[in-house]
């Protein structure tokens, strides 16, 4: 993976059922538990597509504590930074987790697009 690329992407749902079938019918992509986010205290599925060497994008069970939504991940070097040239360029960072063990951030575009982005940690 490089830098300034989107290698990731997540699904995020209240409704775990109705969200697996609906894209591993229209799609087949599968869902498999992320070990790591028991530890974490989530419930996050990672999304793999037909003939995929790895998974690639993720499935968070929001239990109603988040809205539903869709977003793609773009990797980064350096979060902080990242941020910084973001609110700059007119963006504004909606949430971010720069310590976490993947540290990460969601933020809107100018035009009120949600997207995130994301350093590769330690899992």
């Amino acid at each position: 993976m490089s830098n300034d690329t989107v290698t990731w992407f997540e699904v995020a749902s209240d409704d775990a059922k109705a969200t697996e079938e609906f894209y591993g019918e229209l799609f087949g992509w599968t869902f498999a538990s992320d070990p790591n986010s028991a530890a974490e205290g989530m419930d996050y599925r990672l999304i793999s597509y037909r003939g995929a060497q790895a998974p690639s994008g993720g499935f968070m069970v929001t239990g109603g504590q988040l809205p539903n939504h869709a977003v793609f991940y773009v990797q980064v070097a350096d979060i902080k930074d990242a941020c910084e040239r973001a609110e700059k360029l007119g963006a504004t960072v909606v949430h971010a987790s720069p310590d976490s063990s993947t540290p990460f951030a969601y933020l809107k575009d100018r035009s009120g697009n949600q997207f995130a982005i994301f350093t590769p940690g330690s899992k």
